[in-house]
């Protein structure tokens, strides 16, 4: 999608990765509702993007941008940082929400493999943190990091996305040193929030049992909801002015199993 200069520079801006479904467009229509202006990245879900942003300018014209980049490919992630820019020419939250995800067994693992998990997860967040990072400074502004449970308690054939992942986590803690004072990093660690695909059908009574299995080890007995993740990542952005380098978990205690 072409970039343009919206003419409302006072309106702040939301620049997030990944975000065209799921959480990452809970999020986004988050902040816009708070009312940020809102570039939403993508790589391969465009019509997701489109749809959502049409959403958007619709209930306020000129308020949303999307972008497409491959975050895998370093030179595509150094253009994304600048169309971004060029959006609104601000940039004031930083939220890194893209990420890769699946098993990787140990006897099949490889350089590709490790590449394309790394990347997605860790390499293109430090790197738009570090292009970002005069912008933000400039706006006080904020970065949040979308991390994982998995990044403190590894998840079992996955080891290469557990590792991403507690990478990201580290990562919080020393952008938070190398940005202070005027840019505050933290992050965002889900637990269960939606059921993943091997979970969906409930009309399989072991899909049933599986769900009261997964339900038993949350102390509040219930799947938190794309909101909770949401208004977790908006107030560590925006509301949280003296919090900084802290990963907050929003799992429903499920960590205390």
């Amino acid at each position: 999608m072409n970039t343009s200069t919206n003419q409302s520079h006072g309106t702040r801006v939301c620049f997030l990765t990944g975000a065209s479904k799921r959480l990452g467009a809970c999020t986004a229509k988050k902040f816009h509702a708070e009312g940020f202006n809102v570039i939403i990245h993508y790589n391969h879900s465009k019509n997701s993007a489109d749809t959502l942003v049409a959403q958007l300018n619709a209930l306020r014209t000129g308020s949303a941008f999307c972008l497409q980049a491959d975050l895998c490919e370093h030179e595509q992630t150094q253009s994304l940082a600048r169309l971004a820019f060029d959006c609104y020419r601000r940039v004031d939250v930083l939220v890194n929400n893209a990420s890769a995800f699946y098993p990787t067994p140990l006897a099949e693992c490889d350089h590709k493999i490790w590449d394309d998990l790394f990347d997605s997860n860790l390499r293109a967040a430090f790197f738009l943190a570090q292009q970002f990072a005069p912008e933000l400074e400039q706006r006080a502004g904020s970065i949040v990091n979308m991390t994982d449970t998995y990044a403190d308690s590894p998840l079992k054939g996955f080891p290469i996305y557990s590792m991403a992942k507690a990478g990201v986590k580290a990562m919080t803690k020393s952008l938070a040193k190398e940005l202070a004072p005027r840019v505050r990093v933290n992050g965002v660690s889900p637990g269960a929030i939606l059921w993943p695909p091997s979970m969906e059908d409930e009309s399989d009574p072991a899909v049933l049992e599986d769900r009261q299995k997964m339900l038993e080890k949350i102390p509040l007995r219930t799947l938190g909801e794309p909101q909770n993740i949401a208004d977790t990542v908006f107030f560590l952005a925006n509301d949280a002015c003296y919090v900084t380098g802290q990963t907050v978990r929003v799992d429903g205690g499920r960590s205390l199993s």
